[in-house]
């Protein structure tokens, strides 16, 4: 019986953008990225690096990124954080405090930041771009169908049992995408709705995302916090390094692949490698730590799961679908 697929996804963008709210955007967490990689090699895990507009522009990142592509150890993907990238189009009195998601902007300007980036990343990596996922999980149809005409194959933006429309962006805005009834295994997006699943088109690969109750335990939870007219969605745990979270990661793998899936998906922000480049791992023993548990998950992984890219599993997918071994 084949293994499942290990998919490892990095946002990989400037450093502790969520402290960054004047506009200067630095790129020094490209010096810590080779040691990452290197721990992926080292169990046979293949990351796709989900590049934004500043790493791109960044030349030791791009060399870095060629190495990965001509060794072939991995994966360049697209990352848009609308605020940031060209053409420049401010929506707000101030953008950058803001930070305005792609969706919110009019579907000529989402259509030329789309087609911006694509080029630029193409052209700085001699490589069709064929995976994506959004700035700030904000995704939508006209999103899609954008990512479709320049040829991806895959998006991984979806984040299941998370809303996200408390989380504002241009305050004219409905806030982010609520993803709480939205499929939680791959699926092929239907352009008019999102959190449908098509025939065919492009592959939604949603992150591996669980409650962190029971049922019943959950529903508590969420009819207090109504009660309490607090607007707080379930808690949940995710496959991504918060400091400590070993056992969670683990139990969201267990609880992904007994639900039938055949992938689970890891995250992390490329500046999250970094001493001070994120709110949660602040210095170099925050790095030491985040690196024992990754070791220990990754060594727990590698027996159970085979390491793909992103567009290496919507190939196999494609494969399946096309010989009829498997309905998606």
């Amino acid at each position: 019986m084949e293994k499942p697929a290990f998919l490892i996804t990095l946002d990989t963008e400037g450093d502790n953008l969520w402290r960054n709210r004047h506009g200067e955007v630095t790129t020094h967490n490209t010096r810590f990225l080779p040691r990452f990689q290197a721990l992926c090699e080292k169990y046979q895990f293949k990351p796709t690096w989900l590049t934004n507009f500043e790493m791109a522009s960044d030349p030791a990142y791009v060399e870095f990124g060629r190495d990965v592509l001509a060794r072939q150890q991995g994966e360049i993907g697209m990352h848009l954080h609308a605020w940031f990238s060209p053409p420049d189009y401010p929506l707000t009195d101030d953008d950058w405090h803001h930070q305005p998601y792609l969706i919110e902007y009019p579907e000529s300007v989402l259509r030329e930041k789309v087609a911006y980036m694509t080029t630029l990343l193409e052209q700085k990596f001699g490589v069709k771009m064929r995976s994506h996922r959004a700035g700030r999980w904000a995704f939508n149809s006209v999103y899609a169908r954008v990512l479709l005409e320049h040829g991806y194959w895959v998006d991984c933006s979806v984040t299941p049992r998370v809303d996200w429309r408390s989380a504002r962006g241009a305050p004219q805005g409905q806030g982010g995408t609520d993803y709480r009834h939205f499929p939680d295994r791959a699926y092929y997006i239907d352009p008019d709705d999102i959190a449908r699943p098509a025939a065919s088109g492009l592959l939604e690969l949603p992150m591996s995302i669980q409650y962190r109750y029971g049922p019943l335990k959950t529903q508590l939870k969420q009819a207090w916090n109504r009660v309490r007219g607090k607007k707080r969605g379930a808690s949940v745990n995710w496959l991504r390094p918060t400091g400590g979270n070993l056992a969670q990661m683990k139990r969201v793998v267990e609880q992904t692949l007994a639900q039938g899936n055949d992938y689970v998906e890891f995250m992390l922000h490329s500046s999250e490698f970094m001493p001070d480049g994120s709110p949660t791992f602040k210095n170099d023993a925050d790095i030491e730590r985040l690196y024992t548990d990754l070791e220990q998950l990754f060594s727990w992984l590698q027996p159970r799961t085979q390491g793909m890219t992103l567009s290496e599993y919507a190939s196999r997918k494609r494969l399946k679908q096309t010989t009829g071994s498997e309905a998606v």
